[in-house]
């Protein structure tokens, strides 16, 4: 991959930015490993710094490299898939990626249905006088964290639920020791800019592209779950896959014409 570019008819930016796809899609620079500085990019293709430096961040804005202030320029790793039609953990999918997945759990409280905002407790069905669960969780992949989780739970559902078993899929915890079947979920899902502490929490840089998941997880009628989850917008991509056979797309009928007879169709 080394050597001048070739002064074809194709704008040079262009031919430098196909031989360093070629050069990531080859496999000489690993997903998360450091790639190229301009520098290096000058002295290897023989170009000028202003055509490096478009070319790296034109790579950046459409996904193949990041840039990390004050530290350089890494291949972007392939982003964790969030399937809207389906409720995979989050522990399944890194693994299916083959990230490392890890869990700091950030707090694990009982509180009174009083102490929550009214929308948790609509969503939740909650009673003045019951208890929920309240827990926040950091999801890693690889170490670097990727979810910022905010979760509310009965309590009467899950009696001796420890913290222990929040450093793990605790939709498995749900499944196998409570013996409840998930059988709906209600999501909503939003572009937002992730700021303060939930930025820190994350380590990206205020206003950073993120997406805001508020959800309910119903086991029959009952509300299990209610969730305010973020994901860390670079490192996650949103599938709805294939649906099932069957009209996709619905077309209203065209309405006739005032006075028209019918005719063929």
């Amino acid at each position: 991959m080394n050597g001048k570019v070739k002064p074809l008819r194709q704008p040079m930016y262009q031919q430098l930015q196909e031989l360093l796809r070629e050069v990531i899609e080859s496999g000489e620079f690993a997903e998360g490993e450091q790639f190229l500085t301009e520098r290096q990019v000058v002295d290897r293709y023989h170009v000028s710094r202003p055509t490096a430096n478009k070319v790296l961040a034109g790579m950046a804005a459409e996904g193949r490299l990041e840039f990390r202030k004050g530290v350089g320029t890494f291949v972007r790793r392939r982003p964790l898939d969030y399937d809207v039609q389906t409720l995979v953990s989050f522990t399944q999918k890194a693994r299916d990626a083959g990230r490392h997945p890890s869990t700091q759990v950030l707090n694990f409280d009982r509180i009174a249905v009083t102490e929550v905002e009214s929308e948790i407790a609509s969503h939740l069905k909650a009673k003045p006088g019951e208890t929920l669960l309240a827990l926040g969780r950091l999801r890693l992949a690889d170490g670097l964290p990727v979810i910022l989780e905010r979760r509310w739970l009965p309590a009467d559902l899950f009696p001796g639920l420890n913290r222990s078993e929040l450093r793990g899929s605790i939709y498995q915890v749900i499944a196998e020791k409570y013996q409840l079947q998930i059988t709906e979920s209600d999501q909503t899902i939003r572009a937002i800019g992730i700021r303060g502490a939930d930025a820190k929490l994350l380590q990206v840089p205020p206003g950073a592209a993120g997406f805001l998941v508020s959800a309910a997880g119903y086991a029959g009628d009952r509300a299990v779950w209610w969730e305010r989850t973020i994901y860390r917008g670079d490192s996650y991509e949103f599938h709805h896959h294939r649906a099932a056979p069957g009209r996709l797309i619905s077309i209203p009928a065209r309405p006739k014409a005032a006075g028209a007879l019918g005719g063929a169709r």
